[in-house]
């Protein structure tokens, strides 16, 4: 069966456009709804994300990623970052607002709602979009299953040392270099006070807590820049998740961008296989 895969435009905050897609069969029957977060300095696009999307749709779920408003990517350019206006107001907040913004679209854009079944919507998140799946898991209603791949535990404990943060906030904006691209990304001062003034309601421990619906945790326990101690805290502040730590697995998973395969790494596989597995018990 040929896969659909669909592209559109939603308003994010501050009603600024962004690109989301969907992959899905037409089966006919109403499908278990996926949205997936990605992270930071990521986009929907990037690397091993649309290989794993039709793994998803193959599997039977409508699988929806989307790039966050203020990423930095256009609706003309997605993928290299071209407006760092938008890249340095970026916040939290933003992200959390925009998740919920894309499942408001979705469930009014008939031609893709129609298709849906949403008694089941599942998030999914990678590192940073994994924080924010689960932040979005305990605070909005519906929400059948959170799952995150190599999530952020503390977003407090993020921010860097402080003395980097007084020299932040004397300069007014943080450059952040994208080894990628080259470009040297601004974060405007306003993400740290974003953070602090929000500290509740963007506290990933506390909203794991109190979580009531299933969650898995998926880490690498290669993962270079969110160490798997993470995903043992996660597990620890809900005894009722399921954590899984994958050998040999760094923090991607096995994937770079550009990815110019047709097939997906070990570590991936295992990752998108063992979430269909909680997904599909």
């Amino acid at each position: 069966m040929k896969i659909n895969h669909l592209e559109k435009v939603y308003k994010g905050v501050n009603k600024r456009p962004s690109l989301l897609d969907v992959s899905y069969l037409e089966s006919g029957a109403k499908l278990p709804l996926i949205i997936f977060s990605h992270g930071f300095k990521g986009f929907k696009d990037w690397g091993t994300f649309p290989l794993i999307a039709e793994q998803f749709a193959n599997a039977g779920f409508f699988f929806l990623k989307y790039n966050f408003s203020h990423n930095g990517g256009t609706v003309e350019n997605a993928i290299d970052f071209p407006d760092l206006n938008a890249f340095s107001e970026n916040t939290y907040s933003k992200e959390l607002l925009d998740l919920e913004l894309v499942l408001d679209y979705i469930k009014n854009d008939f031609e893709l709602s129609k298709r849906i079944d949403f008694s089941n919507i599942n998030l999914l998140g990678h590192s940073r979009g994994g924080a924010i799946s689960l932040l979005a898991a305990s605070q909005f209603k519906d929400i059948t299953t959170v799952t995150t791949w190599a999530a952020v535990d503390d977003l407090v404990k993020r921010l860097p040392s402080e003395m980097e943060l007084e020299n932040w906030k004397e300069d007014g904006v943080k450059y952040i270099l994208n080894s990628r691209t080259k470009q040297n990304m601004p974060l405007k001062y306003g993400f740290v006070e974003d953070l602090y003034k929000n500290k509740e309601k963007l506290n990933v421990l506390e909203s794991v807590k109190s979580l009531k619906i299933p969650q898995l945790i998926l880490h690498g326990k290669e993962d270079e820049t969110v160490n798997y101690e993470a995903a043992l805290k996660l597990h620890n502040a809900n005894s009722n998740s399921k954590l899984v730590l994958i050998d040999q697995a760094n923090h991607t998973f096995g994937g770079v961008h550009p990815y110019n395969h047709d097939y997906l790494p070990n570590q991936t596989k295992i990752l998108v296989e063992k979430t269909i597995s909680f997904l599909k018990p």
